[in-house]
């Protein structure tokens, strides 16, 4: 009979990725993945520590696989093992602690599980080389992502991540190609580069190199049909790396940057390496040499000490800026992080308020840009899971758009005449 484990991930793409390579090997060695509300007798939770919400997340996931089942024996890992061990070991159920850089080895740890809870932990400081879990497959999902870099070295005033994940540590280019000719291979029609801080990739490296440099590889070295690039510091997106997906046939046209604030005071306090003018310059560039391209901003709000005038000022700055997708947090403050000791905190009712007003604006400029795309037939990569004859898929330029297909076909490129737009996305006909 074969032992019953299930996963449970918080947090970022880069987790989900290691998640996945991690069911994939217990499958490999005999075990039964299962969902998590199967009760399994084995639970792996891999963990976040962005916010202090999802610290508490991970513990009352913990909490829940006991109360699932009673016996149920629960391995964390993830970025909340790796910087607070200590706070997990003792709860109820917890029989193995281990970080980040030894998933590499957790099979080996689960052989080695005793009665006595014990944590396995090394420090992220002295991690040199970047380590992709092997992953062959992703199930339940039409698009593969490569873990290409892990760690960080921005520090800045907010996160915890480069504690959690250490310093900037890239994948060699020649395993990366490899791990995309694999997963071309086996069907996935669309590769999503990620990592903690992509824009840094290759910096590391001797002899160095860059993100530019990998995706040239890529596009000349694999049969890749979309290759879509994760998000990037705006520092970091050189006017040769925007020319070289204007001109691509495969790199999807499609930006993630992280903005923060548009409030120059905020973005210093934030410990940003920017300022406004040169953000503006960067998305300005790009909407120029490409006036299709969608353009996403990862913002905060409510940061220490943000003034009335200061979101306003992130408000015009985010009106003004020929953006089409708005990510809106408000600040969480996490223990560890400069941010979460200075005075002035922001009220959660005051940061959740704004928010809702920058994602209203979000939600305008998506549909503003939508627009443009009626009347046209845009490829789609069609998604598995929709009811009553609708089909999902997501298009390269990052939006979504429904279709009625008498046969589910996930996993594949479609062409679809877009008819209309709706509250949920792009609407349209399937093109035989």
């Amino acid at each position: 009979m074969k032992h019953r484990v299930s996963i449970a991930t918080l947090g970022c793409k880069t987790n989900q990725y290691e998640s996945a390579a991690i069911a994939e090997r217990l499958e490999t060695a005999g075990y039964e993945v299962v969902s998590f509300d199967a009760g399994a007798e084995l639970v792996i939770v891999n963990t976040c520590t962005v916010t202090a919400a999802t610290d508490s997340q991970s513990r009352n996931l913990i909490r829940r696989a006991r109360r699932l089942n009673p016996e149920a024996r629960v391995v964390v890992t993830g970025c909340y093992a790796q910087v607070a061990p200590e706070k997990l070991i003792n709860l109820p159920g917890v029989a193995l602690v281990i970080g980040n850089a030894e998933k590499k080895e957790f099979l080996e740890l689960l052989g080695d599980i005793a009665d006595t809870p014990r944590i396995k932990v090394g420090d992220m400081r002295e991690a040199r080389d970047a380590v992709a879990l092997p992953l062959s497959r992703f199930p339940d999902r039409s698009r593969a992502f490569v873990q290409i870099q892990n760690g960080c070295n921005a520090f800045c005033s907010y996160c915890i991540i480069p504690y959690a994940r250490g310093r900037s540590r890239s994948l060699p280019p020649a395993q990366v190609v490899s791990q995309v000719r694999e997963l071309v291979q086996a069907g996935y029609p669309e590769i999503v580069l990620t990592g903690i801080h992509i824009g840094g990739y290759g910096a590391d490296l001797t002899p160095a190199t860059s993100l530019q440099d990998l995706v040239v590889l890529l596009e000349e070295q694999t049969d890749v049909r979309r290759l879509r690039i994760g998000s990037v510091e705006p520092t970091e997106i050189t006017t040769t790396l925007v020319d070289r997906v204007a001109r691509s046939k495969v790199i999807c046209p499609h930006f993630h940057i992280p903005l923060q604030s548009g409030s120059d005071t905020v973005l210093e306090r934030m410990n940003r390496s920017y300022d406004t003018v040169f953000f503006r310059r960067v998305v300005e560039g790009i909407h120029h040499r490409m006036p299709t391209a969608a353009i996403g901003l990862d913002v905060i709000v409510g940061f220490p000490g943000e003034t009335e005038d200061e979101f306003d000022e992130t408000f015009r700055f985010i009106e003004e800026l020929p953006v089409t997708h708005l990510h809106v947090f408000p600040f969480s403050r996490r223990p560890g992080t400069p941010a979460a000791t200075y005075s002035d905190q922001v009220s959660g009712a005051v940061a959740k308020e704004r928010a809702a007003r920058l994602r209203a604006l979000g939600e305008r400029k998506t549909r503003a840009y939508s627009e443009q795309f009626i009347g046209q037939e845009v490829e789609v990569v069609e998604e598995s899971g929709q009811p009553s004859g609708w089909r999902k898929g997501l298009t390269r330029h990052y939006l979504p758009a429904f279709f009625k297909s008498p046969e589910e076909q996930a996993g594949h490129c479609v062409w679809v005449r877009v008819l209309r737009l709706s509250d949920r996305g792009l609407e349209g006909e399937l093109i035989e």
